[in-house]
């Protein structure tokens, strides 16, 4: 894929997050307390479900985006336990970049470890809102591997806006919907992901290196 095509590819992804932030219909919540939420509806992508994390972290959007970034050597890797690595394939702008990312078996091994490939496009706005927009791709570098199953990620990324009023906190937005593959129980696959948008919206504020 060329830079003018990634950049095509990306720019769409991104509006789409926007769409998913600004629309408030549909949303069932399904895990909840201490100021976090997990929300979920039916994913138009394909067919599974997309969903929503929402929490206030200490920390301006800076701060915050340094923890939880899906990047290779940042701070996500060190406290997110359901990654073992990022790889970046190719960089094509210092915001537009090819990545692959592996994850260990979860929820007791029945999800064995899986790997993805992603097109992530980092954008800032006037606002200072920081945010991620990423979905599945292939990449001639980074054929399928016998060691893992490929999953599939449709657009997703996070949101790390400021709050006015506020400069020391951040509200921490993240979208996920996900094709994890293989021959799973839709049961197991939805726990998965409630614990995951929990985790993504709280560890942030416990991540190593914050202060």
């Amino acid at each position: 894929m060329d830079l003018a095509t990634a950049a095509q590819v990306s720019e769409a992804v991104a509006e789409k997050m926007l769409q998913y932030r600004r629309d408030k219909s549909g949303w069932k919540i399904c895990r909840e307390g201490n100021g976090v939420s997990v929300s979920w509806r039916p994913s138009v992508e394909f067919p599974g479900n997309l969903y929503k994390g929402e929490g206030i972290v200490n920390g301006t959007p800076e701060q915050v985006w340094d923890c939880v970034k899906p990047l290779a050597g940042t701070l996500r890797a060190q406290w997110d336990e359901n990654v073992n690595s990022f790889e970046i394939i190719e960089s094509l702008t210092d915001t537009l970049l090819f990545s692959r990312t592996t994850t260990p078996s979860a929820v007791m091994k029945l999800i064995s470890p899986r790997d993805f490939v992603d097109l992530i496009l980092v954008r800032t706005y006037e606002d200072g809102t920081i945010s991620s927009n990423a979905a599945n791709v292939e990449h001639p570098s980074c054929p399928p591997n016998p060691a893992y199953v490929r999953g599939f990620n449709h657009p997703c990324g996070c949101f790390c806006e400021p709050l006015p009023g506020e400069p020391n906190k951040t509200s921490l937005v993240t979208f996920f919907q996900t094709d994890l593959s293989g021959y799973l129980p839709q049961s197991v696959v939805d726990s998965f992901f409630q614990i995951r948008g929990w985790l993504l919206s709280t560890a942030a504020g416990t991540a190593p290196g914050r202060s």
